[in-house]
């Protein structure tokens, strides 16, 4: 049994170890000098992301260390004392050169802004071949450029997530980060109604052409949202920089049923940047699966899932920036999403006695209108001043969301031969209304040294009604009121932080202090209840991190987070699908609240990059849905706070060209988590190991790219049963064509339709075995054609071999 009162001394021995054993692998390395910059546009005075920064030696033109631009357009390469040819260039941009000498009375060169022009010779000569790499490790966050999986060309973004590292998706669509799915979901940075309401749904519609990439926050600081114990993940959507017009169209078929179309266009030119994208797709998910459950060894239950979801989604984004001046810059976009779904399940119930005699066989066939509106208005500023990243920018956003189900219930006795015959009948309205203002300042005052500053306040209101009908003899319908109700909840959330920064030669850190006053009303018309959480909380952040030498870096990091109970966790009416299983709110709930501490290793190779880290989570007041039952037949699920948790891991990350036309790359996350949980009587403790691992590996044979994927799932005890291992393949294939404006692109996701969530249940007065699976193998074939653009290049920019001498 886990002790709460150990937990101080406990982190102390878990990090000390790891860092000894982390420390043994590295060799102390030289000392390191830096040279700092950034990479503006020279006609919008615009920051270039993904731009590359070299240091070369003056005689041979030799590739000594390389950087590229983050973005906000700043760069940092680590090299030893000497003179170099530091060479900025971004493709369609003419390349700038500079002499720079590093040594021990100047060992850090700021070369200021480095300002590129469009070079209209160049765009139309260059040929770029490479790609992004699929997965880029940075010290703060994992970088995963989807757009290069092979796999996540016709995609939505849930499947897209399941698919990345550390990353796993449940039968339901909630996400979990390392095990943990009190994870933030962001758009651009912001939250977004592209994410959903109350369910996960809305990732499934939101299509994956319009993602560029995906960041993996697990430990934020201070200038994000407390929200998400797990971490963050960052959704970015396409925008593209290039001048001009340019874009690309994306047309997909597949089976099941899979039809779509998308497209992202931009315009550039002058002051004026336009974008725009726009998707439409339809889709069919078969699924299904079965609950096999036991109660009190007198009834034996066998529940058959069948279900299909099909349903057509659209995706637009619109929005312009407009540099007023060489300081200031504006941005206005919306975007929406609007989904039309009809769904369907049968359920069938087979009750036996304990000499396994059948005593009822019924259907229940339920048929599900659903339509979701999301629209999302957003301006946003910034104003630069005088000195290299002393800026403030200011945001407004505002989303107004909605949703509606209608449901028509079905049943019939098969036992008796009776027809089916529509029995009961529900329907949900739920608003979604969402006010955002932020602010962030960041003055760096000294060389290395910055402070941040900034205030983020979030007003939200959600309205849901939802009523259930049953039939009577007469044909009439009348509400069923332990399951329908009117259910409103207010979040008012104000935050103000501040972050202070200091880069050194060797070593560098960062404090920061996030300090957010939280506000929450629910009322429920049934009961005439209302309920206040009133709550403030700091929430502090450090970051260390040490240079080995110029490929290695050691980081070690902490924050404090919470995890604010879900609208789906409160609403106490949430779903009455299959009465045999009822999922209810709770009201009562609190936040649960994580200490997070990570200590990792970073080794950039020249053809490869690895991580090596450990993590350590507590966490208090968790949130966890527990199963009872009354009469051991009927089951509800009801969200509680159970107790302390304790987790550690141990996760590594991996990604190498060993050849020209292969590349690996890899993850593995081993955990083990310690629950001491009680529930009135029950006691809901568990001492878990699991672990999770994910190898892909992509072969180019002549023109054509080979991508395969594998990904395990550890078994995992829960609080209440087992969650039994899980395992998938994933397959792909493309080919450019006309002239590289197009490629053609075949995949298959779960090659063996082995994709199937299993598990039991243990319970006072019932076990359950069950498995589900949420949909079967997909097949999908896609054509993508650009339009005035090239395949996009590697983010690390050229190779070393690939210098032009001539230039020099």
């Amino acid at each position: 049994m886990f002790n709460s009162t150990k937990a101080p001394k406990l982190k102390t021995v878990f990090l000390t170890i790891l860092l000894l054993g982390i420390v043994c692998l590295c060799a102390q390395g030289q000392s390191a000098y830096r040279v700092d910059g950034t990479v503006m546009d020279s006609e919008t005075n615009s920051p270039l992301e993904f731009a590359n920064a070299s240091i070369l030696t003056p005689s041979d033109s030799s590739l000594v260390a390389g950087s590229t631009s983050d973005a906000n357009g700043a760069f940092s390469i680590a090299a030893n004392p000497g003179t170099y040819i530091l060479k900025v260039q971004f493709i369609s941009y003419a390349p700038r050169f500079r002499r720079i000498t590093l040594s021990e009375s100047n060992p850090v060169v700021n070369v200021g802004p480095v300002t590129l022009s469009p070079d209209s010779e160049i765009l139309s000569e260059v040929v770029v071949t490479g790609q992004k790499d699929q997965m880029q490790l940075e010290l703060d966050k994992r970088i995963f450029n989807v757009s290069a999986n092979l796999q996540n060309v016709a995609s939505n973004a849930s499947e897209i997530l399941d698919n990345l590292p550390s990353v796993s998706v449940d039968v339901e669509g909630n996400v979990s980060l390392r095990g943990n799915s009190n994870v933030r979901i962001l758009v651009n940075g912001k939250p977004s109604g592209l994410v959903g309401i109350s369910s996960p749904d809305a990732l499934r519609q939101l299509q994956g052409d319009m993602i560029e990439r995906i960041e993996i926050i697990t430990n934020p600081s201070a200038r994000y949202d407390a929200e998400g114990s797990a971490g963050i993940i960052n959704i970015i959507l396409k925008k593209e920089r290039e001048h001009g017009l340019n874009g690309s169209f994306v047309l997909n078929t597949g089976y099941p049923q899979n039809f779509g179309f998308s497209t992202n266009l931009n315009y550039r030119k002058g002051r004026f940047n336009v974008f725009g994208s726009y998707g439409i797709n339809y889709r069919e998910n078969p699924g299904g699966g079965f609950n096999d459950r036991i109660s009190r060894d007198t009834l034996f239950t066998f529940i058959e899932n069948d279900r299909l979801r099909t349903g057509t989604s659209y995706n637009y984004r619109f929005g312009t920036d407009f540099t007023i001046n060489d300081k200031n810059m504006i941005t206005f976009s919306v975007m929406s999403r609007i989904s039309d779904e009809d769904n369907f399940t049968d359920i069938t119930y087979f009750d036996r006695t304990a000499s396994r005699g059948l005593i009822n066989n019924t259907l229940r066939k339920e048929s599900q209108e659903e339509a979701d509106n999301n629209l999302e208005y957003q301006v946003n500023y910034k104003r630069d001043f005088k000195g290299n990243g002393h800026e403030l920018t200011a945001q407004f956003q505002y989303r107004d969301n909605s949703e509606s189900q209608l449901s028509a219930i079905d049943s019939a006795n098969l036992l008796l031969d009776s027809p089916l015959e529509l029995y009961q009948r529900s329907s949900t309205e739920e608003l979604d209304r969402n006010v955002l203002m932020q602010v962030d300042y960041v003055y760096p005052f000294k060389k290395g040294q910055k402070f941040e500053a900034g205030y983020r306040g979030t007003l939200r209101e959600i309205a849901n009604d939802y009523i259930v009908e049953q039939v009577d003899g007469a044909g009439n319908f009348f509400p069923l009121v332990n399951f329908s109700n009117k259910f409103t909840y207010n979040e008012d959330v104000h935050a103000l932080y501040s972050i202070y920064e200091n880069k050194m030669v060797k070593w560098g850190y960062q404090v920061g202090l996030r300090v957010e006053q939280t506000n929450i009303t629910t009322f429920q018309r049934e009961t005439n209840d209302t309920n206040h959480k009133d709550y403030l909380n700091a929430f502090p952040s450090a970051f260390i991190t040490y240079n080995l030498d110029n490929m290695r870096t050691l980081q070690a990091s902490y924050s404090r987070r919470l995890s604010r109970p879900r609208f789906w966790f409160l609403n106490p009416f949430s779903s009455y699908s299959d009465p045999r299983s009822i999922r209810t709110g709770n009201t009562d709930l609190n936040p649960e609240y994580t200490d997070s501490y990570e200590l990792g290793l970073l080794n950039n190779l020249k053809k490869s990059s690895f991580y090596l880290g450990g993590y350590y989570r507590y966490s208090t007041g968790v949130i966890d849905r527990i199963q009872t039952s009354v009469d051991g037949i009927n089951t509800v699920s009801t969200p509680r706070n159970i107790g302390i948790e304790n987790a550690y891991g141990i996760e590594a990350n991996f990604t190498t060209d060993p050849t020209d036309w292969l590349n690996l790359n890899g993850n593995a996350n081993f955990y083990r988590a310690v629950t001491k949980g009680r529930y009135n009587d029950i006691v809901l403790d568990r001492d878990t190991y699991t672990a999770r691992f994910r190898l892909n590996s992509k072969i180019k044979i002549k023109k054509v790219d080979f991508q395969i994927s594998g990904n395990y799932m550890a078994p995992e005890k829960q609080t209440q049963g087992t969650r039994k291992s899980l395992y998938y393949m994933d397959l792909g294939a493309n080919k450019d064509v006309l002239k590289g404006k197009g490629t053609i692109n075949l995949s298959v996701r779960d090659l063996f339709n082995s994709r199937k969530y299993r598990g039991t249940t243990i319970t006072n007065n019932f076990t359950e075995s069950s498995k589900f699976q949420w949909r079967s193998r997909q097949i999908r074939l896609s054509f993508s054609y650009r339009l005035n653009q090239k395949k996009k290049r590697e983010r690390g920019g050229q190779r070393e071999d690939d210098f032009d001498e001539e230039e020099f």
